[in-house]
């Protein structure tokens, strides 16, 4: 692993793909490490040159004594990029990751590309609630504020459905520095830049999630109400947007990034995550391997288009758009396919309740022959077990 000695800290860092590339550099969260970009990185590096750094305190970058400053950490990003001459970079964060590049946005615009600011705010808890968090780090270590943690992190479906994933992120957690991350904490408490977020004059995007407690939207739409010409997207997801709403989060950044110019491998690798995120896996892993000559690039277009393109935009949740499908289906009388959306739909949050008044609701503007063969479909599908992806979004 490279590292780089900056001012009283070792950062180790990554960087990886074509050298020609623009440069996209993505900071991490409290408790992560870069790796927590991997659910990103198949889909990024067909368009970037991507730079990941292990924020100091963290994963193998070194932990300087004492308490952090916002000013240090945003000073780290300057000088990883001017120890690896880099000029200037597309940047995103996400939560002490958006809060560094909030810094850098006020201080260092002229180094800035863009800015994807992701569950983030200007402003993150207060003065109270960090004192706890450091004071329960002090009494029992990392595994004492994991359980917390992981609770905001991620929602209880995710959670559920989703257990390795989860194990992941938690490994990460459990496994940084207790001072390291107390002295993180301690520079997230002290920072404040509500009143400066006017004077940022780069290209953003700002990214939130609805069931996010740790970073809640309203910080999200601050920052692009104040930051002139800011793009606000909100995910169906809690803290982790990046991983629990994985492909809707990289299309979504992906088109920023590039103006709407996403390439076709870029577009297929951020489908493919959601396509296996609502299928799962086995689905998935078996309509690949089966594929022919005859129909592989009917499989590319689904992958592209369905899953990267239509099924990745924010404006409706997958659980929306999972009983949408169920009903056209319906409509359409695709026995087949709706078998199969029937089977998955659990992946995406839909009750056995919802698929019930969704086909009451069908009997009425479908017809009763329709709804009489969907419901029979649906208790073929409830009763068998549940379904589990464990790496779902991952």
């Amino acid at each position: 692993m490279p590292y780089l000695d900056l001012d009283n800290a070792r950062i180790r860092y990554e960087i990886d793909g074509a050298a020609n590339a623009p440069v996209l550099l993505l900071s991490n969260s409290l408790g992560t490490r870069l790796e927590m970009w991997a659910p990103q990185m198949p889909a990024l590096l067909h368009q970037f040159r991507v730079l990941r750094y292990d924020t100091r305190g963290q994963g193998e970058s070194s932990v300087p004594l004492g308490e952090y400053s916002l000013g240090e950490l945003g000073g780290d990003v300057i000088g990883l990029l001017d120890r690896l001459r880099l000029d200037r970079v597309l940047f995103c964060g996400l939560s002490m990751g958006g809060l560094i590049g909030t810094w850098l946005g006020v201080h260092h615009p002229d180094r800035l590309h863009a800015l994807a600011l992701c569950n983030t705010g200007a402003k993150i808890g207060t003065t109270e609630t960090w004192k706890a968090r450091i004071d329960a780090v002090h009494a029992g270590g990392m595994r004492q504020v994991a359980p917390a943690v992981i609770e905001r992190w991620f929602t209880a479906r995710y959670r559920k459905l989703c257990p390795e994933a989860v194990a992941q992120l938690h490994a990460m957690l459990v496994s940084t520095s207790p001072a390291g991350y107390v002295a993180n904490c301690a520079a997230i408490r002290d920072a404040d830049l509500r009143d400066r977020l006017t004077e940022i004059r780069v290209p953003s995007l700002v990214i939130a999630g609805t069931h996010d407690a740790a970073t809640p939207p309203d910080g999200g739409r601050l920052i692009a109400e104040r930051v002139a010409g800011a793009k606000y997207v909100e995910l169906d997801a809690a803290h982790l947007s990046n991983w629990e709403q994985a492909g809707a989060f990289t299309a979504a950044l992906l088109s920023f990034l590039t103006d709407g110019k996403v390439s076709e491998p870029a577009r297929r690798d951020a489908g493919m995550l959601v396509r296996r995120a609502v299928l799962g896996d086995t689905y998935v892993d078996r309509a690949q391997s089966s594929a022919t000559d005859l129909n592989r690039d009917f499989q590319d277009l689904i992958t592209r288009y369905a899953w990267g393109e239509i099924w990745n935009r924010p404006g409706l949740t997958r659980h929306t758009r999972s009983l949408l499908t169920i009903a056209f289906m319906v409509a359409l009388n695709r026995p087949d396919e709706l078998r199969l959306h029937l089977r998955v739909a659990r992946n995406n949050g839909v009750s056995a309740d919802d698929i019930k008044e969704l086909l009451m609701h069908a009997a009425v503007y479908c017809g009763v022959p329709a709804a009489n063969a969907a419901f029979h479909l649906a208790a073929e599908m409830l009763a068998e077990a549940e379904p589990t992806n464990g790496s779902i979004g991952a």
